[in-house]
């Protein structure tokens, strides 16, 4: 497989300062007055489809895998420090062996409030038909999709793996009889690809009574054309849905990355996640740890931080939970897209984790 690992990505890690040490922090906490609740676990880099916003379609996976018992002590520790929200991701999570006893072991842990964790997944769905209900009685809460056409054709042609389209779209439906929901679907939109699927797609949240959601193209991408003009920006999703069919906007959670709209009829809900165009780092409460144990305080950071080493260099859970509550002090104002001085992330998407 080439897996490699990051070392070269990797600047000075801040120093930890003595008092905490000394003493576990309670909550983790940055300098823009953000408090961190929701920590994103990629427990791969393999992935089973090859989206063209995604991958190259040449790339395979380049970083290794932490043993899930190295991931559930970070998660311990987290918890230990107001993390209430954990989402796996990867790569493709659901291609991890063992992935159901791992949820298991997560949907037993209490967060510092006396709270178990509320544990969502990301998947392309293709392999979710068949593990939508195990997940769900080991304690996984909802379910993310990434569906990027609802068209056949066109989806065979996004993910590069043919008939992939009936087998995601079993893994929706086997996730809402399951009960994970509300059950999520994410469309990203490319100019000149996939733009037409908008109303297809409001169609489908209606159908299928799902929450149906458009992000925005971001510079992740691993061959790195990204481009303001390949950007479908949200007031162009928002017209077309109207044209479709009215909404109407509603209240959303102060850290929810999503706007909300509801149908004039109260039936089928959309989002966007417009990332470039109104971006909402000022209510961020996200870390990311990637497959291969680091610590990353944005989706665009440049620097990565190894708790991995720290781990396997012997180092405790009081040492760790120090270490992390001093870098989650560096974590980002906000991430830049479009700016003059904006710099591309380390890793591109599917090496840090959706």
């Amino acid at each position: 497989m080439g897996l490699i690992g990051s070392s070269a990505q990797i600047e000075a890690s801040p120093v930890i300062p003595a008092a905490l040490v000394k003493e576990r922090p309670t909550r983790l906490f940055d300098t823009h007055g953000r408090t961190i609740t929701d920590l994103r676990i990629s427990i791969t880099d393999r992935c089973n489809y090859k989206c063209i916003y995604c991958r190259t379609g040449t790339m395979g996976a380049q970083f290794p895998e932490l043993s899930f018992a190295e991931y559930l002590r970070v998660a311990k520790i987290g918890a230990s420090m107001g993390i209430a929200k954990i989402r796996l991701t990867g790569g493709e999570p659901l291609l991890r062996a063992g992935l159901v006893d791992f949820v298991r072991d997560l949907a037993r842990i209490r967060n510092v409030d006396g709270n178990l964790l509320d544990i969502a997944i990301t998947t392309n769905g293709h392999l979710l038909a068949e593990l939508a209900q195990p997940l769900k009685d080991a304690g996984l809460r909802r379910v993310t999709v990434s569906m990027d056409a609802v068209d056949e054709e066109k989806f065979a042609a996004i993910t590069r793996v043919p008939g992939s389209y009936p087998k995601v779209l079993a893994g929706v439906r086997a996730a809402k009889r399951a009960g994970l929901e509300p059950v999520k679907v994410n469309c990203v939109l490319l100019r000149g690809f996939n733009e037409d699927q908008i109303a297809p797609f409001a169609r489908f949240a209606r159908e299928e009574g799902v929450v149906v959601r458009f992000i925005e193209f971001m510079p992740l991408e691993e061959d790195r054309v990204w481009s303001p003009e390949t950007v479908v920006r949200l007031p162009e999703v928002l017209a077309q849905v109207n044209q479709y069919q009215p909404v109407i906007e509603i209240e959303r959670g102060v850290s929810e990355t999503a706007r909300r709209f509801v149908f004039d009829d109260g039936e089928g809900e959309i989002g966007i996640i417009a990332s470039v165009s109104n971006a909402f780092c000022n209510h961020c409460s996200r870390i990311r740890l990637t497959s291969d144990g680091k610590l990353r305080t944005c989706l665009f950071s440049t620097r990565e931080h190894d708790l991995l080493g720290r781990m396997r260099s012997g180092a405790d859970d009081e040492e760790l939970a120090s270490y992390l509550a001093s870098v989650v002090m560096t974590k980002e104002e906000g991430h830049r897209i479009g700016e003059p001085d904006f710099v591309p992330a380390s890793r591109t998407m599917v090496h840090i984790g959706g």
